[in-house]
This record gives C-alpha cells, sequence and structure tokens, in this order.
C-alpha cells in the first residue's frame, strides 16, 4: 500500500513526517499547532475528527482487499469462548459452563471443516472469490482461519480493540489482518463481500452479528444469500423466532430467510447449489 501508482517529483507526506522531526527544537515546534495535522495524534483523535477516522477505518481494509483482489468472501461468526477439542475450556466461571463449553468444542471442528470447504472453492477462483473472513480472535474464529491455513489458503481478519481477548490468532494471513476501533465500520467490510455467512454457537457479539445481517436481509438492504446457523440443539433452545411469526411481528416467511443446520458439509451443500457452484474434489492427504 506504501507504493507509489504513479511516478511523481512531489514529496510525499511521509518524507515530511520524518523532515519534520530534524527541526530545531523550539517552543514554536514543541507547539502542537505546528505539527502536521496527519500526523498529530491528539488531533487525529479528537472528537471532532471522528467521522475522517471512520472513513480510513473504512478505506485502509477495503484498499487492502482490493490491492488482492478479493470480490467475495464467506463470513463465520462464533463464539471466542469455544475451545478446541481435547483444549481446557478457559472461559468456564463454573463446572456447568466447563461442560457446556467443553461439549460446544464439536462446533470448533464444525468451523474448520466448513472454511476447508470454502476455501477448495475459492483456490479455484485463485483466492479472489470466497474468500474466508472471521473476526480474527479465538474460538470458532480460530478454527475459521485455521480452516483455510489447513488448505493453504488465504483468509481475513477483522479484528478489534477490546479491553480483554482479541487478539489475533495465528492462522489469519498476516497481510489480511485488520484491527478496527469501530465496530460499525467492521461490520460494513464483514458484509460488504458476503456471498455466504456462517454463524457458529456464541455469546451477544455473534447475537447481534446475526441478526443484523438476518435484518439487512428482510428488509432488502443486502441481496439474500445463504444464512446457515449451525447447532440446532443450541439454536433451538436460545431463539424462538417463530413465536415472533405468531405474535405478528414478523412474517410467517421470514422464518425462511436462514437455515439451521448441523454439519459442516451440510451448510457447504446449501452455499453450493444457491450459487450452482461444482464439487469440488478434496485433497488425498484431507482424506476427501
Amino acid at each position: 500500500m506504501a507504493k507509489r501508482r504513479h511516478p511523481t517529483s512531489l514529496r510525499t507526506s511521509g518524507e515530511d513526517v520524518v523532515v519534520s522531526k530534524k527541526v530545531p527544537d523550539t517552543p514554536q515546534t514543541r507547539s502542537a499547532a505546528y505539527r502536521l495535522a496527519f500526523a498529530d495524534d491528539e488531533f487525529m483523535t479528537s472528537e471532532d475528527t471522528r467521522g475522517i477516522r471512520f472513513q480510513l477505518e473504512y478505506l485502509k481494509t477495503e484498499f487492502r482487499l482490493r490491492e488482492h483482489g478479493i470480490t467475495s468472501t464467506v463470513v463465520l461468526f462464533g463464539g471466542a469462548r469455544i475451545p478446541e477439542p481435547s483444549k481446557p475450556a478457559w472461559a468456564a466461571r463454573n463446572e456447568t459452563q466447563k461442560r457446556n463449553l467443553e461439549a460446544a468444542s464439536r462446533y470448533y471442528e464444525e468451523a474448520r471443516r466448513f472454511a476447508q470447504l470454502a476455501s477448495l472453492t475459492s483456490a479455484t477462483a485463485d483466492y479472489k472469490e470466497f474468500v474466508v473472513v472471521t473476526g480474527g480472535g479465538p474460538g470458532v474464529m480460530e478454527a475459521g482461519n485455521r480452516g483455510a491455513a489447513d488448505m493453504g489458503a488465504p483468509s481475513i481478519a477483522l479484528n478489534i480493540v477490546l479491553p480483554h481477548e482479541q487478539a489475533p490468532n495465528l492462522y489469519v494471513t498476516p497481510d489480511l489482518s485488520f484491527n478496527f476501533h469501530y465496530f460499525a465500520t467492521r461490520k460494513i467490510h464483514f458484509l460488504l463481500r458476503a456471498k455466504a455467512v456462517a454463524v457458529f454457537p456464541g455469546g451477544f457479539g455473534t447475537m447481534d452479528e446475526f441478526f443484523e445481517t438476518l435484518t439487512l436481509i428482510q428488509t432488502g438492504r443486502m441481496e439474500r444469500v445463504p444464512l446457515l446457523l449451525f447447532g440446532r440443539d443450541f439454536w433451538t433452545k436460545v431463539l424462538n423466532l417463530e413465536a415472533l411469526a405468531e405474535a405478528g411481528t414478523i412474517s410467517p416467511e421470514d422464518i425462511n430467510l436462514f437455515s439451521v443446520v448441523d454439519k459442516a458439509e451440510e451448510g457447504w451443500d446449501i452455499v453450493r447449489q444457491f450459487y450452482d457452484l461444482p464439487q469440488v474434489g478434496e485433497p488425498a492427504w484431507l482424506g476427501g
């Protein structure tokens, strides 16, 4: 991104940042007023420049994905607290949570497998289409990036600064590992290129991501894409959207805007049939 697109004899802003730090130390040069506007952290993080920061967060990710030629994605949402099978449930606060989180580790494997299947299709499009994207953290997010890495495929992470957890997992493609301050800008990039959205068991954040996607599709603000809820037992217990239909607050047909599945193959078959994609053979080493 730092390379110039066009040759020019004009100095770059980066060069002037360096030069401006070499001026003599005087009361004038120490003043915040003297700092170059775009190199002034106090100015750039002020309340008055919030709109500029929204734009910068959008543009940085947009430019990078465009440089890589990525035109469509497969989004995986799901809980950061779900452990890899055989690993301890690090987020458990009591025995009930420990037991439930360890049982939920099967979704880690399904997310990993689903990302593998998406990446097989992505490979046929030179990794420009159906590229796996997650929130970049642990749990289901790690499983998604790991599944892509299993296939030698790139994957994207849209991380966000939180008071706890959420450093990018080690399976993300480093050049496609982004970090956000604003949830709103991050959400735009999750859905801007999405050709499928897979939602695994999770907490408030996962529910928020599912309902935002569902609302955008329901209201016609987003073209319909396969929206998959993984885990019949979990979602049947947690959600009762049929009650909304019975109450008349949603249309009965709105229940059909998403599909509930259990297995990665079941979910990917829905995506494949939706786009009339060919069945892609798996490498022998993967057991396909």
